[in-house]
């Protein structure tokens, strides 16, 4: 079968990529809008951007045209935070990307328990086992329907006791969750380790580059 991405519609394209890009690690982003409302929406098209300052980014598209209030807020305020939720939080991830009014707060709905932020005026979320507070560092629009890049600058980094060792997150513990396409979400299920990649030093490389 082919299909030319230009016989399509825009939603067609959205399921049938969402479906092929998988699995993708889920932003359950908080904000807080300008009169101090707090909005809690998930958000699976992000990733790592630079490690130094650490930054991280979101995709962010509109809702007929019209942007989400995550991404209002964000551009109005300049802060937000990026929550990792572990499978103990499947349900409310889900739950809170139903598309409500701007003046309701889904973690009120929700009954999610909130710690204010220290970085940023935006709060996290008690539950979640990581959380990282970020300020806007810029935002980039994409294709046609609106979608845009928001990267920001990681200022603080909270994790829970027991999942960093050696410098690095047990991501076994930490059990994050992931979406597929449609209502779909997975668990890690099987870690595969594989053995570390031995790396050439620097010396070496430049002998062998010097001998071809």
């Amino acid at each position: 079968m082919q299909i030319h991405s230009a016989d399509i519609s825009p939603e067609q394209t959205y399921k049938l990529m969402t479906g092929i890009v998988v699995p993708r690690p889920i932003a359950w982003i908080s904000t807080r809008s300008a009169n101090g409302l707090v909005n809690l929406a998930p958000f699976s098209c992000y990733t790592i951007v630079s490690n130094k300052p650490p930054m991280i980014g979101v995709n962010i598209g509109r809702k007929a045209g019209v942007r989400k209030d995550t991404a209002r807020h964000i551009q109005e305020t300049g802060e937000f935070v990026v929550n990792i939720g572990d499978d103990t939080l499947i349900e409310a991830i889900h739950q809170s990307a139903v598309e409500h009014p701007p003046e309701i707060s889904e973690p009120q709905l929700l009954n999610l328990e909130l710690a204010d932020g220290q970085a940023v005026a935006v709060p996290r979320l008690m539950a979640a086992p990581i959380s990282m507070e970020c300020r806007l560092h810029s935002v980039t629009p994409y294709g046609d329907t609106g979608a845009e890049f928001h990267v920001g600058e990681i200022l603080l980094f909270h994790v829970r006791d027991g999942l960093l060792h050696n410098g690095k997150i047990d991501t076994a513990q930490l059990r994050p969750v992931c979406r597929l396409g449609g209502p779909n979400y997975a668990t890690l299920g099987d870690i595969i380790a594989m053995a570390p990649i031995a790396q050439t030093p620097k010396a070496t490389m430049d002998k062998q580059a010097g001998q071809s």
